[in-house]
């Protein structure tokens, strides 16, 4: 992890955000995010790991982020990275994509979702959600190298 003012800010918001939630197999959710931040390079990528699902998950807006300090790409990464359910899941990813920080978080998230071994019990819907992912991982990964 990297320790900067603005990451520890950052994981401030994330836990204050996440602190009551679990994930699909009752784990704190806030273990997600923080295992992102662990693998990203930079202190942008980092904050944007630890809040990336703060503004699509919990009361945060990102008026609240921009009103906390973190600059306009990390915010505008964040942005990108909150899914409206009513966008098609692969046309947000492609949004995404053009998002250096943005694209760099959700592949690793992505990886991380894909991984089936932190579920208990592996349903068919989880082998779907996997494939989809698969498929988003692709696209961004192609957007990546060009």
């Amino acid at each position: 992890m990297i320790y900067t003012k603005l990451t520890k800010k950052a994981l401030r918001i994330c836990f204050d955000a996440h602190k009551d939630q679990v994930d699909k197999n009752g784990m704190p959710y806030v273990f997600h995010p923080f295992h992102l931040a662990e693998q990203m390079k930079d202190e942008y990528t980092t904050c944007v790991a630890l809040l990336h699902d703060v503004v699509e998950d919990s009361a945060y807006s990102l008026q609240d982020l921009t009103n906390a300090g973190f600059p306009e790409e990390v915010v505008h990464a964040v942005a990108r990275m909150s899914h409206d359910i009513f966008v098609p899941y692969m046309d947000y990813v492609r949004t995404l994509s053009t998002d250096p920080l943005a694209r760099t978080v959700k592949l690793a998230d992505l990886a991380h979702n894909c991984d089936l071994t932190r579920l208990d019990h592996i349903t068919e819907a989880d082998r779907k959600r996997v494939q989809k992912y698969q498929k988003a991982m692709d696209l961004l990964k192609r957007a990546e190298s060009a």
